[in-house]
């Protein structure tokens, strides 16, 4: 055998991820807040990139039909490098063609305004005196509600002895102890207690479970912190697994509310879609069009300063940052017209849970709306990542519609798993205080209505719903049943 050299030809297909098209996935995945702040960082890396105000496509319409046929939906994305405002209407043209505005997707709709507001969470001062000007109309009681603000302790509690403060402000005990309870009633829950006893009272009375049991175990907190609870279960008359929940309720609490105020950002759901019914039948699918940002590429700029280059270098820069720049608007552009085609779509195959309620929730999978829409699996899942869109039934993750199938029984459609969440829930609602269900007549009572689920599924759903156990839901609807 001998060896030889030679030299061969071969021909072969590879996909090759091009700084445009990772920059295109880049974008399609972040939020729109995610998304200004990548554009202000290009702005001040790109002279030729330029803020405006005109917006680029924002919305078509879903009839109201079965499957929500769709009345005007966007063309396949061939994207010019800029927008150009029409003439003598609300229209515009640009590579994808004419499209007329069904509306701006404005954030400052009455329906959305509080969704829309970000800003820095107030201090637990300025928080209380806000609650205070809207609840106390008369001065007298305003100067008392003040003074008692700046006696809180770092944990929000009063201290304990206030007599001085009746002399100080002039006002009667009777007054002084009538502003304290309207305080109390003030956001965090638990604000203005003078001991831990009332701050941990007044929260369970919030959420109605200041049951007599549940009284008489925040009266004798000294007796749980030495573990006695043998006398806990005779003081309080109640069984050992009972107790074992009570504690745990009271390990729920917060022992200090005014720990909950900072200077940290508070931040909102943002909704990036909106859909809005139209009137007499059908839907409006639109692009929040307020939170994105609005660039274009300066040809004006880009024409001045290419005629007076003279070095190679010189061309070299000017040339790949205007690629850049229109490459990011086709992306931004790109990136719009895919959010609001998967949500037209998503919308005309859950047209249903719009109309109906949650019971109607379908089955949904990623690949039911990219093979919907003619796209890949990635690419929706991408859309549909901490995106929301709200609609007349509130604000959702685009994720919520994607459901798991349960199968039934009786041969008909399988169901959604969010819907069997809600018909967990209507019978847990809706059970007789002194006939608690438990997880395995839940299952039973499911099953009997054809939906095949298993106990373990049903004590899963309940505890993402955050619904207690049968044993606490019993001692509790027995105490309200009793008063």
């Amino acid at each position: 055998m001998t060896l030889s050299q030679r030299l061969d030809t071969r021909q072969s297909q590879t996909l090759i991820m091009t700084p445009q098209l990772q920059q295109a996935i880049k974008l399609l995945q972040l939020t729109n807040l995610e998304l200004g702040d990548y554009v202000e960082q290009e702005l001040e890396k790109n002279p030729l990139l330029e803020r405006t105000e005109f917006s680029g496509l924002t919305a078509v319409e879903a009839n109201s039909a079965p499957e929500g046929e769709v009345k005007a939906s966007p063309s396949e994305p061939e994207f010019g490098s800029e927008y150009v405002p029409s003439d003598g209407d609300d229209s515009w043209s640009d590579g994808l063609g004419s499209f007329r505005s069904q509306g701006t997707g404005s954030s400052n709709d009455d329906d959305f305004l509080a969704a829309n507001n970000v800003a820095v969470k107030p201090s637990l001062r300025t928080h209380l005196f806000e609650q205070i000007n809207v609840d106390f109309q008369k001065p007298a009681e305003r100067m008392v509600a003040a003074s008692l603000v700046e006696l809180l302790d770092e944990a929000g509690y009063l201290p304990a002895g206030l007599d001085f403060l009746c002399g100080r402000l002039r006002v009667s005990q009777a007054d002084l102890e009538s502003v304290i309870g309207r305080l109390q009633r003030f956001d965090p829950c638990g604000i203005f207690a003078r001991s831990l006893h009332e701050c941990l009272a007044l929260q369970l009375h919030e959420k109605g479970r200041l049951d007599p049991a549940m009284g008489l175990l925040l009266q004798h907190l000294d007796l749980l912190a030495r573990r006695e609870n043998t006398a806990l279960m005779r003081i309080c008359n109640v069984s050992a697994e009972d107790l074992t929940d009570m504690i745990a309720e009271i390990r729920r609490l917060n022992p200090k509310p005014a720990t909950a105020f900072g200077a940290e950002l508070v931040q909102p759901i943002v909704p990036d879609v909106f859909l809005r019914s139209q009137p007499g039948a059908g839907w409006h699918v639109e692009l929040n069009t307020d939170t994105l940002p609005r660039v274009l590429a300066n040809e004006r700029y880009y024409s001045r300063i290419q005629a007076v280059a003279s070095t190679k270098a010189e061309k070299e820069f000017i040339a790949d940052h205007w690629q850049q720049a229109n490459w990011l608007i086709k992306a931004m552009h790109q990136r719009a017209v895919t959010i609001l085609k998967v949500s037209t779509e998503i919308v005309r195959q859950q047209n249903a849970f719009f109309t109906k309620g949650v019971h109607h929730l379908k089955p949904l999978i990623l690949r039911d709306i990219a093979e919907a829409v003619d796209m890949h699996e990635s690419t929706v899942s991408r859309v549909t990542q901490h995106k929301y869109i709200a609609t007349p039934r509130g604000i959702f993750e685009l994720k919520y519609f994607f459901t798991t199938a349960l199968a039934r029984s009786d041969g008909g459609a399988d169901m959604s798993s969010e819907a069997v969440r809600a018909r967990i829930r209507a019978l847990i609602d809706a059970e007789d205080p002194m006939s608690i269900l438990s997880d395995d007549h839940l299952s039973m009572r499911l099953r009997g209505e054809g939906i095949d689920i298993a106990r373990r599924t049903v004590a899963k759903y309940r505890e993402s719903m955050r619904i207690q156990t049968s044993s606490q839901r019993r001692r509790e609807k027995k105490a309200q049943h009793r008063t």
